[in-house]
């Protein structure tokens, strides 16, 4: 009987016909020898220590050498740092931090025990003012974990943390999903009484040194309550010079991972000599603020310092805070040291010619500043100083609500492994990413590291502007796609921070909203807008850079009649300023608000260059306009009684480039 031709059976007995095979001899006597000799550990510990090894994050940085630095002894490197730690965590009271230990108490060691040992016995012999229990508890600090430490300690701990199909780490933010501006104060003392813009128009709401340093022991006692807490060392702006160190304690690993994502990694030879921050935030967003203390509105107290150079949060856990907080500190400050800091996009052409996007919500300043034939510079906060412009941030905190692989590849391929993905909804079995879903807000965001994307500039600075583009999205349909502005009006402009929200879901509501905020950022700024908006024209002037004002809205008639002005037109304008053709064109000038328009430019019907043309009702174009021409005006008058300099020549003539009715 055969089967399958392959064999055949003789008296039952199997019979092949293929050869026997020849295993090869080695000299030893064994063939694919794997064995190797033991691993010398003598404990499943002992395995588990020899399966990691040192290293710190780090920001990626062209050009570096890697050279070798020279090193304290590790043990007093660490003893260093700690005592820092603990320094930041004193509370005013006591006079004394904690005594930090650095790990997990979940993976307590040996070593820990005996730190413990011996500062237990020297607490006893240095007397302090007062001693509470905290003084003598060990708090476990968690230091600039890298994001997969991050992802351990957030899945373990965090409900709400899970990893998506892509890698990212989705979690939730709590009750508030969104930053609190009304529950955020500014301290009010000597200095920052003349210093900072008060009153009608501005962002920053009083508060006395008291009441913050009762929010301050709020926080750092929930702090110092924890079993351990998580501690990020950092740097603001990558110009070298004028980098700010700043320390992060929370409570949270989605926290140090938004944080880390946020802020600029040092390199372990950067973390190895840190030494003292420049400023600290204590984020204990779990725990409200007493609504009992003065100033109050709320169990959410988000409070700065500039004086003493501290950030407390309470009551809120939206990530956006910290780095909002750190942004409006820079907006103190940098200009402090004649540096501007500004609200807007830059990318730079492979020329070195470098644009600056300023742009409310839904202008396009993601879009337009996001461009596959230039370097990404940053996408949010900038400074330009005298060595150019450089990025304040490490990393791009982007809007996630209807993202689409096709409409915005470079954000779609950068939530991936490190990535946070904050108030997201995902399929359950296969962790997939619905990010049209608003059940938990429409405010889902992304923040990753700069170096996700892929035409990132490293490091992030750039030579001085030569763009200076201002977007507004009109739905009322009578800005021009593109004006050119004198430094006035650039000033103006800048101050006004105009686009419009179109017609609402709510009833009865059919008018476009026009929206107006300081500098493009009046949530963020601290001194009154025309400081910075002085700062800009003479930074523009002395490096002979061009205002440009660009309508990403509607043209034809406003929102609901006219037609949104097409990307690809956009797109043409943009590219005609990058490359300077612009400036070339022939102007004429229009009524009311007095703008420079180009009479013909390549790719973009002329007609639609002047909105006057699109109208078909020519009168209700007029009214529109002058209703608008209205709105700037009346928005304005909060301004008009602020003096520039001792004669105030400079208000006058911002003012003169307003629209004239």
């Amino acid at each position: 009987m055969a089967t399958n031709g392959d064999f055949s059976f003789a008296n039952g007995a199997p019979k092949s016909p293929l050869k026997k095979i020849q295993t090869q001899k080695r000299e030893n006597g064994i063939c694919h020898d794997d064995s190797a000799p033991p691993v010398k550990a003598k404990t499943l510990d002992e395995l588990h220590s020899l399966q990691k090894k040192r290293s710190a994050p780090t920001t990626p940085v062209k050009g570096d050498n890697g050279a070798i630095f020279a090193q304290l002894s590790e043990e007093e490197r660490q003893k260093l740092q700690l005592q820092s730690i603990s320094a930041s965590l004193a509370s005013l009271v006591r006079e004394t931090g904690p005594k930090v230990v650095k790990g997990d108490p979940a993976q307590k060691t040996e070593g820990a025990k005996t730190v413990s040992h011996h500062d237990h016995h020297h607490h006893i012999v240095a007397p302090t003012i007062s001693v509470s229990d905290s003084a003598l508890k060990f708090t476990h600090v968690l230091y600039n974990l890298s994001p997969a430490e991050l992802y351990e300690q957030a899945i373990k701990y965090e409900k709400g943390s899970f990893i998506t199909s892509s890698g990212a780490l989705a979690t939730l933010s709590g009750a508030k999903t969104g930053r609190a501006p009304r529950d955020k104060r500014v301290v009010k003392d000597e200095t920052t009484e003349d210093e900072l813009w008060w009153g009608k128009g501005s962002p920053n709401i009083e508060m006395d040194e008291h009441t913050f340093l009762v929010n301050r022991e709020r926080a750092v006692d929930y702090l110092n309550s924890l079993d351990k807490v998580f501690v990020n060392d950092q740097f603001l702006n990558w110009d070298p010079e004028h980098r700010i160190k700043v320390r992060i304690v929370s409570a949270r690993a989605y926290h140090s991972l938004f944080m880390h994502n946020m802020c600029i990694r040092p390199t372990p030879e950067e973390l190895e000599n840190f030494g003292t921050p420049d400023f600290t935030i204590y984020n204990a967003g779990q725990f409200p603020c007493n609504r009992f203390t003065h100033y109050m509105t709320s169990s959410t107290s988000v409070d700065l310092n500039l004086k003493r150079r501290e950030m407390v949060i309470l009551g809120t856990q939206y990530a956006g805070e910290m780095k909002k907080g750190l942004f409006s500190v820079m907006h103190y400050l940098m200009p402090k040291r004649q540096i501007l800091s500004l609200h807007s996009g830059c990318n730079v052409g492979k020329d070195g010619d470098v644009a600056l996007f300023f742009g409310l919500s839904g202008t396009g300043k993601t879009t337009l500043s996001t461009d596959h034939n230039r370097y990404l510079i940053g996408d949010d906060e900038h400074c330009w100083s005298e060595n150019g412009v450089s990025n304040i941030e490490g990393g791009c905190y982007a809007k996630c609500i209807d993202l689409s692989r096709e409409k915005e590849p470079d954000i779609w391929n950068a939530i991936k492994f490190g990535t946070v993905l904050e108030n997201v909804v995902f399929d359950e079995h296969t962790r997939e990413v619905d990010y049209t879903d608003k059940s938990v807000t429409e405010n889902t965001r992304a923040s990753y590291p700069i170096e996700y994307i892929p035409n990132a500039k490293i490091p992030c600075v750039g030579p001085q502007p030569k763009n200076v583009i201002l977007l507004a999205c009109d739905a009322f349909g009578v800005l021009p796609p593109v004006s050119k502005l004198n430094l006035a009006q650039t000033m103006y402009h800048f101050i006004s921070g105009y686009t419009a929200l179109v017609a609402g879901t709510e009833e009865g509501i059919k008018e476009p909203q026009a929206t107006f905020s300081a500098c493009f950022g009046a949530a963020f700024i601290m001194m009154h807008p025309t400081k910075y908006a002085a700062m800009l024209a003479e930074k523009m002037q002395k490096h002979g850079a061009t205002g440009w004002l660009v309508n990403t809205g509607w043209s034809g008639g406003r929102y609901g009649s006219g037609n949104r002005i097409k990307l690809v037109y956009t797109r043409r304008i943009i590219d005609a300023i990058h490359s300077g053709s612009l400036l070339n064109a022939n102007y004429t000038t229009t009524e009311v608000f007095g703008l420079q328009i180009p009479t013909e430019l390549e790719g973009v019907p002329s007609e639609i260059l002047d909105p006057v043309n699109t109208w078909a009702d020519k009168k209700a174009y007029k009214d529109t306009l002058l209703k608008l021409a209205g709105l700037f005006r009346k928005n304005f008058e909060v301004f008009a009684n602020y003096k520039i300099g001792r004669d105030g020549k400079l208000t006058e003539e911002i003012l003169a480039a307003g629209p004239k009715l």
